[in-house]
């Protein structure tokens, strides 16, 4: 399944359903077993999840708060380009990565458009008015020395070289602003449990392997430790874009005090006319947003770890059966219920005359729900949900063959090696594997390996599992690597050597974040400094 994932050579969906069919005639589990992980308790979150961020996206929600942002933070092009990673992030934590890199890119594709054609206006009022200086020079010229020779202009650029200069920097610009994008994409990702597939596949294969973890990974742990991870690469991936194509200079970043130029006049009202074929927000958009904002809060208040959730309150042995799976399906139920218009109720006094009429009078005008069932069908991305599964399978039958405890035995001479630098070393391997090979399978792939090794020599699972999961969403150096990079380069502004340059870098700044995290605020937050009884439990037996 490995060298298939790796080489497609056939699908990965496909592939991913092998374990249903040679694991029962090898005897190594029986069907029931191996069928039952292909639609577990992750799978169902991240459907759920999934079925709320197209919802989103039905109603275009997420390109009005998008508009809004890059309006508020200002169009100047280096805050442009924050602006731009910031709204990227942000969605890409709630809806997945492609959607919000293929609806932000024709976005940015506009605003600068609209900034060359500006300059190139701007340049030929120039260039006009230089001409136009030089005819009433030569002309003065003339007059007073008859023996000079006239000269006549030639309708060209006074100044070839300058205007090639700035042609480069357009170009620099260009491909610095569709790169933020697709980065700010890959990084958003990580910061949500749903957000990316890799970060459900650790949250299957800890509840798949360690069935007594207390839920040590839920949504609201995940988002402490992801958020801040987030925040710190997203800061210096915009100081690296800004300093490879545009030069970072903090006056001309932030521009306190100075006037806006035609350019970023043009920008502004790229961005405003946008803004105003949306509308007013609608009867629709408010419902998805309260959706939207009602899951959010029901995932952070469940198990917030602090004090008792809402699920611990308000239902006997709440923490025992419910995941934050079910907070997902029931607002996902909830949008197929919900009308996309406001009722209206007809009830007004009826006239004797027209009984029939008064009868259809005080009927409700029944509209159609927030999500249609085709919409689900056709944009839901199925592969995932049985790449998913079919890692679980692997996952569950590699534990119970006994295959993850001789794997991990294998690696006991790496306890010798400090916790720390065993995470970091790992989290590079996959950050350059992930280059090749699609994100969540190499999470499938590796993270099974990696705890049988941490059991081995005795470090908590996660010290090593969590920095491998947010280092297989780090495909920053190929277009094929992640479908943002590959839609950000078949607009042609990109070349594969422009990705490569920048994304190494991109790769080192993870690892580093990723490293900074786990020693930092990751220690405390998971108590990673002690081996626990859960995963001491599962070894025995």
């Amino acid at each position: 399944m490995a060298v298939y994932w790796c080489t497609e050579v056939i699908p990965l969906a496909i592939t991913s359903l092998m374990p249903a069919v040679f694991f029962p005639l090898l005897g190594v589990q029986s069907s029931k077993s191996v069928c039952s992980q292909y639609l577990n308790n992750t799978n169902m979150l991240f459907v759920g999840g999934l079925i709320v961020a197209l919802s989103v996206e039905q109603w275009n929600l997420h390109k009005r708060i998008a508009l809004k942002v890059l309006l508020i933070l200002g169009v100047k092009p280096p805050l442009l380009m924050l602006g731009f990673m910031i709204v990227t992030a942000f969605l890409s934590m709630w809806i997945s990565n492609t959607a919000t890199t293929a609806m932000m890119i024709p976005i940015v594709q506009a605003v600068l458009e609209q900034m060359d054609s500006t300059d190139f206006d701007v340049t030929m009022m120039e260039q006009a008015a230089g001409q136009t200086n030089t005819v009433i020079e030569m002309e003065e010229k003339n007059a007073s020395d008859p023996t000079s020779v006239p000269v006549i202009s030639n309708g060209q650029i006074p100044d070839d070289h300058r205007s090639s200069e700035e042609k480069k920097t357009r170009e620099r610009i260009c491909k610095g602003m569709m790169l933020c994008v697709c980065y700010a994409a890959s990084i958003g990702g990580t910061a949500t449990l749903t957000g990316t597939g890799p970060n459900v596949v650790l949250k299957g294969q800890m509840d798949q392997l360690y069935p007594d973890n207390n839920d040590v990974v839920n949504f609201a742990s995940w988002f402490g430790f992801a958020f801040p991870n987030m925040i710190l690469m997203l800061v210096l991936a915009w100081f690296w874009l800004q300093c490879s194509f545009m030069g970072f200079n903090l006056k001309k970043s932030w521009g306190c005090g100075t006037e806006r130029t035609a350019k970023e006049k043009a920008a502004y009202d790229v961005l405003k006319t946008e803004m105003k074929k949306l509308g007013p927000i609608s009867y629709a958009e408010f419902n998805v947003l309260l959706m939207f904002v009602s899951l959010v809060l029901l995932w952070f208040s469940r198990h917030p770890g602090f004090v008792k959730g809402w699920a611990a309150r308000l239902f006997p042995g709440g923490e025992k059966y419910i995941t934050d799976s079910a907070p997902a399906v029931f607002i996902a139920l909830l949008l197929f219920i919900l009308p996309a218009n406001k009722p209206r109720f007809r009830c007004w006094k009826p006239r004797v005359s027209d009984p029939e009429q008064a009868e259809e009078d005080i009927k409700p005008d029944l509209t159609a729900p927030l999500l249609d069932w085709n919409v689900v069908q056709r944009k839901m991305p199925w592969s995932i949900v049985l790449l998913l599964g079919g890692g679980f399978a692997l996952a569950d039958a590699s534990a119970h063959s006994g295959l993850s405890a001789w794997l991990g035995r294998q690696m006991t001479p790496l306890g010798s090696i400090p916790p720390w630098a065993i995470a970091s070393v790992l989290s590079l391997i996959i950050a350059v594997f992930t280059e090749c090979t699609s994100n969540v399978a190499t999470a499938t792939l590796f993270l099974p390996v990696f705890s049988s090794m941490a059991a081995s020599v005795k470090i908590h699972p996660l010290y090593v599992m969590l920095p491998s999961t947010l280092s297989a969403s780090f495909a920053f150096m190929l277009p094929v690597a992640t479908p943002p990079n590959a839609i950000v380069f078949s607009y042609g502004h990109v070349r594969v050597w422009d990705m490569v340059k920048t994304g190494v870098v991109m790769n080192i700044i993870g690892v580093f974040c990723v490293t900074l995290a786990i020693n930092m605020w990751g220690r405390p937050l998971f108590n990673l400094d002690t081996f626990p009884d859960w995963a001491n439990s599962t070894i025995n037996q």
